[in-house]
């Protein structure tokens, strides 16, 4: 029989970067079941499901005291009463009561904090772990982890335009040996900045943020990296997350000090794709440049992953768009994009059904809270992009995918 919900509750924190987030308790007979934190994004997609935030001068603005209204006062009037084990049905009264498309009513971050809460109330009242209980009999398996360990654009105070340059440890037999490999080329990677006089502060993943003379360095030292952990780039790839968004003005993008179009930036991908071992290319282009997403997918889609993320911003009305318009072929997976468990899930079952990788993400602020890691176990998504292995808001992730894999062994990399 289940276990029906007594109560909700919220209060705001803070995350990674300072910033006041919300965090939602979900009650179950009248004892706490379920917890969840809400991140939030630096380099948002203007189709992102809206925050609520306060606005005025406390907390710059910041400040979420009407999302924890909204979950106080509306979400739980709506939700007691109803099985803590269906998601999909508390998911459809959270958005039915919100009534926008966009999540303004209510606001993303409470919606999603409400949904959270309540997937975990519902593994613990089953008895299960998290990635369990979203995977049911599909079991789970290891994502390959994708680690930002060279930051910039909107996460750094850089001249670096490119947002994040990661390596990914994918020939390997087990979830442990990759993040080892991916931790090694971290330090690597800050042995060979310090060398050259270079090593400075940290990004907001946790990634090293030094001024370069331009974007394709930070692709040499990547390589530098890999190698001077001792691997070769058979083993470990390179994916970038170029936010090319941050950089589009007047239909030209900037970047290395230049305005090119969009054709002269996707030629500059491709020189990229034959000089070094690059496995991922997420937002190349602007999120309404569909053309050039279009026409670099078509040449160069068959040798680099092509990720939508503000292109699609995990709401499964763009990703039909871009299924049909053929503009992609993988999709960044982030729970706050959209403002629901269900609503994520059914996105991401459209993106399977075209073939499309999906790579579960946090944002770059970010908690303590691990909720992306068993997303991506549960799911078998293949792929989890969580950031540098520094800072206990990136390692909570890596660390409880550490002790996913004491229970679930099975380890694939799509690549």
């Amino acid at each position: 029989m289940s276990k029906l919900i007594t109560g909700l509750d919220a209060r705001q924190i803070i995350d990674s970067r300072g910033n006041p987030t919300i965090e939602v308790d979900c009650y179950v007979a009248g004892q706490l079941a379920g917890r969840a934190a809400v991140p939030s994004g630096a380099s948002t997609g203007q189709h992102e499901a809206l925050e609520m935030r306060d606005g005025g001068t406390t907390w710059m603005g910041k400040g979420v005291g009407k999302a924890v209204s909204n979950v106080v006062e509306d979400i739980q009037e709506a939700l007691v009463g109803m099985p803590v084990d269906v998601q999909s049905e508390l998911d459809e009264v959270i958005i039915e009561l919100d009534g926008t498309a966009n999540k303004s009513n209510l606001g993303a971050n409470a919606m999603l904090g409400a949904s959270m809460a309540c997937l975990h109330a519902g593994a613990n009242t089953h008895e299960l772990p998290l990635w369990r209980y979203i995977g049911g009999v599909a079991g789970g398996c290891l994502p390959v982890p994708m680690l930002n360990i060279l930051n910039g654009g909107a996460h750094a105070a850089t001249n670096v335009d490119v947002q994040e340059f990661m390596v990914i440890p994918h020939g390997f037999d087990t979830f442990g040996e990759s993040l080892r490999a991916g931790v090694e080329c971290y330090h690597a990677l800050k042995g060979e900045l310090q060398r050259d006089g270079l090593l400075g502060g940290l990004g907001d993943e946790g990634g090293f943020a030094p001024n370069l003379p331009t974007n394709e360095e930070g692709l040499r030292y990547m390589v530098k990296a890999i190698e001077g952990a001792g691997y070769s780039t058979e083993e470990i790839g390179i994916a970038l997350d170029v936010a090319s968004t941050e950089f589009y003005r007047d239909g030209k993008y900037h970047i290395d000090g230049k305005a090119i179009s969009g054709e002269e930036l996707a030629d500059i991908y491709s020189g990229w794709l034959d000089d070094f071992p690059i496995l991922s290319i997420e937002d190349g282009f602007d999120e309404d440049d569909w053309t050039s997403w279009a026409n670099f997918t078509k040449n160069d889609g068959h040798r680099v992953q092509c990720v939508g993320d503000d292109l699609f911003v995990t709401q499964a009305e763009r990703l039909v768009m871009g299924i049909e318009a053929k503009a992609a072929n993988a999709i960044l997976v982030k729970l706050n994009q959209v403002g629901t468990v269900t609503e994520t899930l059914e996105t991401m079952a459209i993106a399977d059904a075209a073939g499309f990788n999906s790579i579960i993400s946090h944002r770059s602020g970010e908690t303590e809270d691990t909720t992306i890691a068993d997303l991506a176990v549960g799911t078998r998504a293949g792929q989890i992009k969580t950031g540098a292995p520094a800072r206990s808001d990136r390692t909570a992730k890596y660390n409880q995918l550490l002790r996913i894999a004491e229970d679930c062994d099975e380890f694939a990399s799509p690549f």
